[in-house]
């Protein structure tokens, strides 16, 4: 894979991340995502210590994904990669384990389909 392509798809990561993650960054928007999937899958009801982990990952993915459009970097897509394999297998975890809903399937598509594309890359890494 070249350097523009994959750069494409870091980017492209970047980008589904902030739209998905940013969200759950604030109580205010985390109350509206979960009232809204709940229309379409059963959820748990949450409770406050559920919410602020909640935001916590927000905040933090959608800081991440920023770094990622702003600032081009090959080794932040190998590093995002690795990250998405982990968010892969707890999700894995979760729903072979715990019957979670089956939106954490479709999440789990993405991150292990942009997990493979950004780790599959080694050009230029340092």
């Amino acid at each position: 894979m070249d350097s523009k392509r994959y750069k494409k798809i870091v980017q492209a990561s970047a980008l589904y991340d902030l739209i998905v993650s940013a969200p759950f960054a604030t109580p205010w928007t985390f109350k509206w995502v979960h009232h809204g999937l709940g229309y379409f899958v059963t959820l748990p009801e949450y409770l406050p210590m559920h919410m602020l982990f909640a935001n916590l990952m927000g905040s933090v993915v959608v800081v991440w994904s920023t770094l990622r459009l702003r600032q081009y970097n090959p080794i932040f897509g190998l590093y995002d990669g690795i990250a998405r394999v982990l968010f892969f297998t707890w999700q894995m975890y979760y729903l072979l384990g715990f019957q979670a809903p089956w939106i954490v399937g479709v999440f789990a598509v993405f991150e292990i389909t942009f997990g493979i594309l950004q780790l599959g890359f080694r050009k230029n890494l340092e």
